[in-house]
């Protein structure tokens, strides 16, 4: 079921956040407070799973999912939210935000789709629908839309476990959508999806070899790569690729530092060769007792790990930013407007170059 939200009157300051551009000139105005740990215990259902030693909590299975972002992070999110938009928009636009998750479940999916749903208002960019059930991937209803943003959708968050028709129904909805000329963006767990854990694998996941395998290959090169390893509250520098590229024009040219939960994929499914990097780690300045906690059996060989970036499908656009799993990060002016760009950019509002950083080698 989609639901619409009425409009929440944009409030008033900036709380304290324990994420912060130092070289944008933007902190916090004490010290950061710690971060607060998710309701719930790892895999209970419909509760936000937490990061363990040796891997990730186990995919959550049933329960209703949390809807209602938190107010006083709403009240920090809206404080930032760009006055008005990258471009105007060609036509009016419609946004359809999915929360879905079949998978570990991300406590900040509802603000982040508060995030869409305001700027729209604010801005007139798009106007917003919001679900939390699969069921609006189908060919009817996405005719209705410009862009579907991927809400830290994680695990096979499209399939139905009982009916493989309805399943392939809904993959081949995503696929011609976007194919036929419309955009995606995916928002942090949305690289979380169809694929394997390999030795180490999550609760549920069938025998697979000793490093991840994604199992809906046409889906994990559209989106851009599938989830290896995470770094757990990792402060690391983040460089700007691509600075003449407009959804990268908040940053200024200026790499900045975060606090967030932070990916790795697996080296086979994500490369430069199949996207247009926008931002990626400073592996240079990550401590080596950082760069130690990568699992070495999986590691990458080249230090490569992307932040954001774009790329064609088809006729359509997608755009993907990795950070945004905790709250804190929904009060980075810059970080949020990159965002709202990209989305911008998805719609084919906003012209960016999205060739490969790499040139693809010939076969």
């Amino acid at each position: 079921m989609v639901r619409k939200h009425p409009v929440l009157p944009l409030l008033i300051g900036v709380c304290a956040t324990g994420v912060y551009l130092s070289t944008l000139g933007i902190k916090a105005a004490q010290q950061p407070p710690a971060p607060q740990a998710p309701q719930g215990q790892p895999g209970e259902p419909g509760q936000p799973g937490r990061a363990r030693r040796g891997g990730r909590a186990g995919f959550v299975r049933g329960g209703p999912q949390n809807q209602t972002p938190n107010p006083a992070d709403v009240q920090a999110m809206s404080a930032v939210l760009p006055a008005k938009a990258a471009v105007k928009p060609k036509q009016p636009r419609r946004v359809l935000v999915l929360g879905k998750c079949a998978g570990y479940v991300t406590s900040s999916i509802p603000l982040a789709a508060k995030m869409v749903e305001l700027f729209g208002q604010k801005t007139g960019a798009w106007s917003t629908d919001i679900a939390y059930d699969s069921n609006v991937i189908n060919a009817d209803n996405l005719k209705k839309y410009d862009v579907v943003f991927l809400d830290s959708t994680t695990g096979a968050f499209l399939d139905d476990p009982n009916d493989q028709a309805v399943t392939d129904a809904r993959r081949k909805a995503l696929l011609d959508f976007v194919r036929g000329g419309k955009g995606l963006v995916g928002l942090h767990g949305a690289v979380d999806s169809y694929h394997t854990m390999g030795g180490r694998g999550r609760a549920g996941d069938q025998a697979a070899p000793a490093g991840p395998a994604g199992t809906w290959p046409e889906f994990n090169k559209m989106i851009g790569g599938f989830f290896k390893y995470h770094w757990s509250n990792l402060h690391c520098t983040v460089k700007i690729d691509d600075p003449k590229n407009p959804i990268n024009a908040a940053f200024k040219g200026q790499p900045y530092e975060i606090l967030d939960e932070t990916y790795t994929y697996a080296q086979d499914s994500w490369s430069r060769e199949n996207l247009h990097v926008l931002t990626s780690i400073d592996y240079s300045k990550m401590s080596d007792e950082d760069k130690a906690k990568e699992p070495a059996a999986t590691k990458r060989t080249d230090g490569d790990y992307g932040i954001s970036w774009i790329r064609r499908e088809g006729k359509g656009r997608v755009f993907y930013e990795a950070h945004g799993h905790m709250e804190s990060v929904f009060a980075i002016g810059p970080w949020v407007e990159h965002v709202m760009a990209g989305i911008q950019y998805a719609a084919g509002d906003l012209k960016a170059d999205d060739s490969p950083s790499v040139k693809p080698r010939k076969q």
